[in-house]
C-alpha cells in the first residue's frame, strides 16, 4: 500500500535528501515551511453546481457520522474542507504535504511537542477552521538527526501571492525547496572567533586592546580569520517532469514487482498525525505531546 503526498516521490526531494545526508548544510537546527494562497479557489471556495439541493445530495448519509446534525447547506457539502465536521482544515490538508517532504529528507519519525495558533482573518464565509494558521513543532535528537524546530504556516490571504517553500537551516547552509527544485546557500564560520566590531574590545584601555590584538593574531592565522567562500548549489527538475505521475509509477511498480513503496501507511501516519495534533493544539489552546516512535499522544 502507498499513501500520502506526491512530493515524496519527486526526484527533487530525493536529490535534496542525498545532499542533506551528505552534510551540505551542516547540522539541521530549524525549518520554516509555508503554503501561501491568494484566491477564492485556493481558499477552498469551489464552484457549486446549479442543481445542488437535498434532492441531488444524500445529505443524511453525508452527515452520518457527525455528532451534531445540520440542515442541508450547499457550502457544507461542496466546500467541505472548510468545516471541522467533514475535513481537517489547513493543518490536515496542507501541513501534511510539508511534513511528508521534511520527513523524507531528514528520515525523521516526527516531533515531540506541538503548539498552534490560528484565526479566521478574511474568508468569513461560514467556515469554522482558520484561514491563517501557524504551528511550532519540536523535533528531539534521534539517531537520524539532531534536535531541531519546525515552523509550519498556511496563509489563505497572503499578499505574497501563491507561493510555497520549505527552508531547512543548518549550521553551514540553508536548503530552500520550492516547486520544481531547490537551492542551497552555504555559509561557514571561520576558525577564528573574531575580535572587535560588536565585541567589547573598544571599551578597554588602548594598551589592553593592543595586547589582545597581538595575542589574537598570534593565535589565529590570516587563513583562520577568513570566512570560507562556499559556492551555492541549484537543482531543477526537467520541464516535463511530473511528480504526480512518478508517485503513481512508484505505486504500480510496488504492485507489479513487490518493491518497496516510497510512503507506506506508517510513514503516512507519522506525517499526518502531528498535523491533526496541530488542530487539537489550536482548538484546545494547549501544547500537544507526541510519541513519534510509538505513534501516540502522551
Amino acid at each position: 500500500m502507498q499513501v500520502g503526498s506526491q512530493r515524496v516521490s519527486s526526484i527533487a526531494f530525493a536529490k535534496a535528501k542525498e545532499m542533506f545526508e551528505a552534510g551540505d548544510i551542516g547540522k539541521i537546527n530549524s525549518v520554516e515551511a509555508v503554503f501561501n494562497r491568494q484566491s477564492a479557489i485556493g481558499a477552498w471556495e469551489y464552484t457549486i453546481p446549479l442543481d445542488a439541493s437535498p434532492k441531488t445530495v444524500d445529505w443524511e448519509r453525508y452527515e452520518l457520522h457527525t455528532k451534531v446534525k445540520h440542515p442541508y447547506e450547499d457550502k457544507r457539502f461542496f466546500w467541505w474542507r472548510n468545516y471541522r465536521e467533514y475535513g481537517t482544515g489547513v493543518a490536515g490538508d496542507l501541513f501534511v504535504h510539508l511534513l511528508s517532504g521534511l520527513h523524507l529528507i531528514t528520515s525523521s519519525k516526527g516531533p515531540s511537542k506541538i503548539f498552534s495558533i490560528g484565526g479566521l482573518t478574511y474568508w468569513k464565509d461560514g467556515r469554522n477552521v482558520p484561514d491563517v494558521m501557524t504551528s511550532i513543532l519540536q523535533y528531539p535528537e534521534t539517531k537520524e538527526h539532531p534536535a531541531f524546530q519546525v515552523t509550519l504556516r498556511v496563509n489563505f490571504v497572503s499578499g505574497e501571492g501563491e507561493t510555497g517553500y520549505t527552508k531547512i537551516t543548518g549550521t553551514e547552509g540553508v536548503m530552500q525547496i520550492s516547486e520544481g527544485g531547490f537551492t542551497i546557500k552555504r555559509s561557514k564560520m571561520p576558525k577564528a572567533p573574531g575580535i572587535g566590531g560588536w565585541d567589547s574590545l573598544d571599551t578597554y584601555p588602548k594598551e589592553m586592546q593592543q595586547k589582545l590584538l597581538v595575542a589574537y593574531n598570534k593565535k589565529y592565522s590570516k587563513e583562520d580569520q577568513t570566512v570560507p567562500e562556499l559556492p551555492g548549489i541549484s537543482y531543477k527538475t526537467p520541464d516535463d517532469y511530473d511528480e504526480h505521475l512518478h508517485h503513481f509509477m512508484n505505486f504500480f511498480d510496488g504492485v507489479r514487482t513487490g518493491s518497496a513503496v516510497v510512503e507506506d501507511p506508517v510513514f503516512g501516519f507519522r506525517a499526518a498525525a502531528p498535523c491533526l495534533a496541530c488542530n487539537e493544539s489550536h482548538f484546545q489552546n494547549k501544547v500537544i505531546h507526541w510519541d513519534a516512535e510509538n505513534m501516540k499522544m502522551i
